[in-house]
């Protein structure tokens, strides 16, 4: 209940029900307001408001279905330009008993808008200030694979109105920046790891399908982007999540907790849990046997949204992979996302 209240002068003729339905309250939820903050001696039990004088009532009540419907309001409950900042900081963690963790930092640069000619939303993506383990990677390999992906920035999507990705703006068109671009790479990396990684990556950003599965793979892209729907869900759904880059998705049943109780911001919790039998093998290699696995992996995936209230600006979004097997952790993938 608010704590905001006063005292009302009772009249001839009023009951707590002809009170409460000026309130929006029923009589009983009045009863209970006034109980909780008159004196033990005040208190009242009965419709009839005989020999009682005053009553508190409250100056803000709001009904349950009032609550919820701000609750359901303080929520993004559709995509717009607005949801996205125009710049983030990554903060990604790797872990697996089987290799040493990596913990790598960048920025990503979005711009969002409505095309005039097919009224969908372009987005245009950058990434920048790549940092492996707190230091910019100065070996060729890493250097050069951060050099292509550059070389292609910013890449262009097309967005739905529920803020999913569903194709490249112009895809012709990055494979042609990276034609050119080359020539200027071949120039500093010489050599025939060199020039066997670059074919390599030409031949990837040449399949379109190919090389937009590889990012919405990502956990990034996964936890960037989500399903704007998410946010008005209320029972347990399940969904598709990749728990490796370039594997397969792989169903999880999820719940969804939500609170907000910041005046500023709220927060939306995901809980996502593997439903489909599949072996490690065949998630960490990303094909699948034909045979049910007998020993399937156990998966958790969860997703943390701080939203603002009152644009339903993406503020910070955090995700956490766990894979396991046996009870024992296989891979482990984490990652922070901050506005500005």
């Amino acid at each position: 209940m608010e704590i905001d209240f006063l005292q009302y002068q009772v009249r001839n003729g009023d009951t707590l029900t002809s009170i409460a339905s000026r309130l929006g309250m029923t009589g009983e939820e009045l009863k209970l307001f006034h109980n909780s903050h008159c004196q033990k001696m005040d208190k009242i039990w009965f419709e009839s408001l005989n020999d009682v004088k005053n009553i508190y009532v409250p100056t803000n009540f709001k009904t349950e279905i009032q609550k919820e419907r701000e609750r359901k309001n303080s929520f993004p409950s559709g995509f717009s330009e607005s949801f996205l900042a125009k710049t983030y900081s990554v903060n990604e963690t790797f872990e697996s008993p089987f290799e040493p963790s990596v913990t790598i930092d960048y920025t990503i640069e979005l711009a969002l808008h409505k095309s005039k000619n097919t009224d969908q939303y372009i987005l245009s993506y950058s990434q920048n200030s790549f940092k492996s383990n707190g230091n910019t990677p100065d070996d060729k390999v890493s250097s050069l694979s951060i050099a292509c992906m550059k070389s292609i920035m910013p890449l262009e999507f097309i967005m739905n109105d529920k803020g999913q990705i569903i194709g490249f703006a112009d895809h012709k068109k990055i494979t042609n920046t990276f034609t050119h671009q080359r020539k200027d790479l071949e120039e500093f990396y010489v050599g025939e790891v060199a020039q066997n990684y670059m074919d390599s990556f030409e031949r990837g950003i040449s399949d379109e399908t190919v090389f937009l599965q590889q990012l919405l793979s990502t956990l990034l892209f996964q936890t960037l982007f989500p399903k704007i729907d998410w946010f008005q869900r209320k029972k347990n759904w399940t969904e598709p999540f990749y728990f490796l880059q370039n594997s397969f998705p792989v169903q999880c049943e999820l719940n969804i907790e939500q609170s907000n109780d910041d005046e500023n911001s709220v927060l939306t919790i995901l809980n996502g849990k593997i439903t489909e039998r599949y072996t490690p093998q065949e998630i960490m290699r990303g094909i699948k046997f034909k045979d049910s696995a007998a020993e399937p992996a156990q998966g958790n995936i969860i997703l943390e949204y701080t939203t603002h209230t009152k644009n339903k600006n993406l503020l910070q979004a955090k995700a956490s992979v766990l894979l396991s097997h046996e009870e024992e952790l296989i891979h482990q993938h984490h990652i922070n996302i901050t506005q500005g």
